[in-house]
C-alpha cells in the first residue's frame, strides 16, 4: 500500500516536470503557451456561463419544489418491479444533467438511509458509472459552435449512444447492488 501512496504523491510533480522538460527540449515558450491556453479557456467559460447558471437554477427549483419527489413516487411501482429503489430515481435523472446537483442528492440519500444501505450503495455506484451527458454535450457543442462544423458531424447518434451507455451503467449498478447486498 505504501507504493500506491508514494506514486499518488509524486504523480502531479512528475507530470509538471515532464511538461516543462518537453517544452524546453522542443524550444517552446512554456509560459506563453500556458497564458494562451488559459485565455482560450476563459473564453469558453464566458461562453457557457449563462447556460451553467440557468442549469443550476432549474435544478434548484426542481429540488425545492418537490417535483423530484413526486416523480420518484410516480415511478415507484415500475422501480420496485425492477428492484430499483424509488428514492434513488431523482439522483439517476439529475446525474445526467449536473454532477454537483447529483452530489447534493447523494449526500441527502446518505443522511437519510446511510452509506451501507441499498440506496446508499446503489447511489455510490450510479455516481461513478455514469456521466453528466446533457452538460457534457452542451459544453462540447458550445465550445465547437464557432469552429468548422466537421468537428460535430455525425452527432445525431451522440445523445442516443450516451443515453444507452448511461442506462447500461445503471443496469450494471443495480445488478452489482443486488449481488452485494
Amino acid at each position: 500500500m505504501n507504493i500506491l501512496t508514494f506514486l499518488s504523491n509524486i504523480m502531479i510533480p512528475l507530470i509538471i516536470f515532464y511538461i516543462i522538460g518537453y517544452g524546453l527540449l522542443s524550444k517552446t515558450d512554456i509560459f506563453d503557451a500556458f497564458v494562451k491556453g488559459a485565455a482560450d479557456g476563459m473564453k469558453v467559460v464566458a461562453g457557457i456561463l449563462p447556460t451553467l447558471i440557468g442549469l443550476m437554477i432549474a435544478i434548484g427549483i426542481l429540488r425545492e419544489s418537490g417535483c423530484l419527489t413526486a416523480l420518484a413516487n410516480t415511478i415507484k411501482p415500475f422501480a420496485d418491479a425492477v428492484r430499483f429503489p424509488a428514492q434513488v430515481v431523482p439522483l439517476a435523472l439529475i446525474k445526467m444533467v449536473s454532477s454537483s446537483a447529483a452530489m447534493g442528492l447523494l449526500i441527502d440519500i446518505f443522511k437519510q438511509f446511510g452509506t451501507d444501505s441499498v440506496e446508499g450503495y446503489l447511489s455510490s455506484l450510479l455516481m461513478c458509472c455514469s456521466e453528466t451527458i446533457f452538460y457534457t454535450i452542451s459544453v462540447y457543442f458550445l465550445a465547437t459552435k464557432d469552429k468548422e462544423h466537421k468537428a460535430i458531424k455525425g452527432g445525431r447518434w451522440l445523445l442516443a449512444g450516451a443515453l444507452l451507455s448511461t442506462f447500461a451503467g445503471m443496469a450494471a449498478s443495480m445488478v452489482l447492488t443486488n449481488m452485494m447486498l
